[in-house]
């Protein structure tokens, strides 16, 4: 195993975070990594078991004169977001990921970290097997599947914990304190379209958006990036009157929880009017990098001559695809009118892919309030619909709604005056923390979410804070040796 990492505190932490990068953990594709913490718990002499759907189970009792404590769950995932930059070879199901040091920060190379939420796993880990660390009774939930379904919550079964307080060890900013996060539901919009052939005397060109940032479709969905298939849709829309533009393919997005960097059409535009098509992709450029001058500095709108297609998209369905796509709401809806700084309500359109008749678009919609939520669903119904499309909605997940008088939030309060000199910050994140769901498996659950400093996950510039892993460390195990009696 690589040793990157070695020199960083705490050691047992970032040792048991580098042995994850190794092991390759996309989304869906968690076996092996829960082989990996099956045969290190083994090793550890801690009480293992996986339950019906996958998710792995840790146990160990208080330490001595600590009984009377109240049992805590640590949780994470064990899954990672699988994204790297177009010029790096990488195979997530097959390839390790390649941590490197920068000044403060773990970066990867090309590709996600993983401290989403490889570090939450790895922190609970080195919590398991010290022998220097006062806790009361300990066990531990990795859940598969977070990223692209949240499987592994939505698959537990009650009766599996005696604990009663729930630490979630996946929040990104160390020093705030999550007491709630946004619920959400997948939309999947799909349009039948018939392929006609190729009309005479016509050119061929591949029209690209790249660059962007991109970053998490919940968290980052405040900073106002450009999302890469809704700039593409408005340049299609735009040049289908003015070029006669039509339309062979698009794909644009890869994951519904992360916002799209890139996008691209092959189009056909009449020879005769490819000067003015060529005037059209420099306008909408000029247009996109002066709208995101200071957000997105490497954003690019570009269009390359391209091998002529056998089939396009018919003229009706092509209209319909691209009215409805330019009318489905995208970004942020609304802020939480007490919270008014934090996201209530948004919408990530991920995903736009055209395949042999059949073009999909795929949307998370996100929301802590579940009458916000069904109005955006409507919303996003009604523009597809509008536009002839068929529509499924699922995997709708709940809310965590916040508790300002949890007991572990106050002890937490407490602690971290106490510890740093300063109180922390408490929020709603809006972001599908599992707590939503898990909380309604384990009502008497008193639960919380923090973690140190992660920025752009879900993107290949993820990374993490070094100085706010040590910080958080110490905050997590100062909180377990004062954790409230029974």
């Amino acid at each position: 195993m690589s040793n990157v990492l070695g020199g960083l505190k705490p050691t047992a932490l970032w040792t048991n975070f580098e042995g994850i990068c190794q092991i390759p953990h996309p989304s869906k594709s968690e076996a092996k990594v829960r082989e990996y913490v099956i045969a290190w718990a083994k090793q550890h002499n801690i009480e293992c078991s996986v339950d019906e759907v996958g998710n792995v189970i840790l146990r160990k009792p208080a330490t001595a004169g600590m009984e009377n404590r109240r049992g805590v769950i640590l949780q994470g995932h064990l899954d990672m977001v699988p994204q790297k930059n177009n010029d790096t070879a990488h195979d997530f199901e097959k390839d390790p990921i390649k941590p490197r040091i920068d000044g403060e920060w773990v970066k990867a190379t090309g590709t996600t970290l993983g401290a989403d939420n490889g570090i939450g796993v790895a922190a609970a880990m080195a919590v398991m097997e010290a022998t220097d660390v006062a806790h009361g009774p300990l066990e531990c939930l990795f859940t598969i599947d977070e990223e692209t379904g949240m499987t592994g919550a939505f698959g537990l079964k009650s009766g599996l914990f005696t604990g009663d307080i729930l630490m979630n060890l996946d929040s990104e900013d160390e020093g705030e304190l999550y007491i709630g996060c946004a619920g959400g539901i997948n939309a999947a919009a799909t349009f039948n379209y018939q392929e006609v052939a190729v009309p005479a005397g016509h050119v061929t060109y591949k029209v690209s958006v790249k660059g962007a940032k991109g970053g998490h479709s919940g968290v980052d969905i405040k900073l106002g990036r450009a999302n890469a298939n809704k700039l593409l849709v408005r340049y299609l829309y735009h040049a289908m009157d003015k070029c006669e533009l039509k339309i062979s393919q698009v794909d644009g997005g890869s994951l519904r929880n992360a916002i799209p960097r890139e996008a691209m059409a092959i189009v056909v535009v009449p020879s005769t009017l490819e000067a003015k098509f060529k005037e059209c992709v420099t306008h909408y450029e000029q247009i996109f990098k002066s709208e995101f001058s200071s957000l997105e500095p490497d954003l690019e709108f570009v269009a390359e001559s391209a091998p002529m297609p056998s089939v396009i998209m018919d003229a009706k369905s092509q209209k319909n695809f691209l009215m409805a796509a330019y009318a489905c709401p995208n970004g942020v809806s609304s802020m939480i009118p007490d919270m008014p700084e934090i996201v209530q309500t948004s919408n990530n359109m991920a995903i736009m892919k055209s395949e042999k008749g059949v073009l999909t678009i795929n949307c998370l919609l996100r929301s802590s309030a579940e009458s916000s939520k069904d109005d955006l669903t409507n919303m996003v119904r009604s523009a597809f619909e509008l536009g002839g499309a068929g529509l499924v909605f699922d995997g709708s997940y709940p809310g965590w709604k916040p508790n300002v008088n949890s007991p572990i939030l106050t002890t937490m309060k407490n602690i971290y005056q106490n510890r740093f000199g300063n109180i922390p910050e408490v929020k709603v994140i809006h972001a599908g923390l599992e707590c939503g769901l898990l909380g309604g498996v384990y009502p008497n659950w008193d639960m919380i979410s923090f973690g140190p400093t992660i920025r752009f996950p879900h993107s290949p510039d993820e990374k993490i804070n070094i100085a706010s892993v040590e910080k958080f460390w110490d905050f997590l195990l100062e909180t377990l040796k004062n954790v409230p009696q029974k």
